[in-house]
């Protein structure tokens, strides 16, 4: 499979709502953009042609991911990345064509 068609297997409209809606029922925090899994969808929905264009184009830049700290049940910290919730939709759509693309070669 080219590259073109793994985007174009990526972009495909089932392929992101599945992706959105696996990043939504994990219900994870907002990225250091501060925007909600609700604002996320409102902006994906009014900038996805340009967010694909840059993708396809291989310009896209993921935002930095946000450093939050949590307890380790031993004692001391650990130090979490949490990306942005389009980050987080882009790569789960990348992750379920490339786990269907491996599947299909076992």
């Amino acid at each position: 499979m080219t590259e073109e068609l793994l985007m174009d297997a990526m972009f495909n409209w089932l392929t992101l709502q599945e992706a959105f809606d696996a990043v939504k029922r994990n219900k994870g925090a907002a990225g250091i953009d501060g925007r909600s899994i609700a604002e996320t969808e409102q902006h994906l929905e009014q900038h996805w042609e340009a967010i694909e264009a840059k993708l396809r184009k291989g310009s896209y830049i993921p935002s930095p991911v946000k450093a939050v700290t949590i307890p380790k049940p031993n004692g001391g910290e650990r130090v979490l990345g949490i990306p942005t919730v389009q980050d987080r939709v882009i790569q789960q759509a990348m992750q379920q064509i490339l786990t269907i693309k491996v599947r299909q070669r076992v």
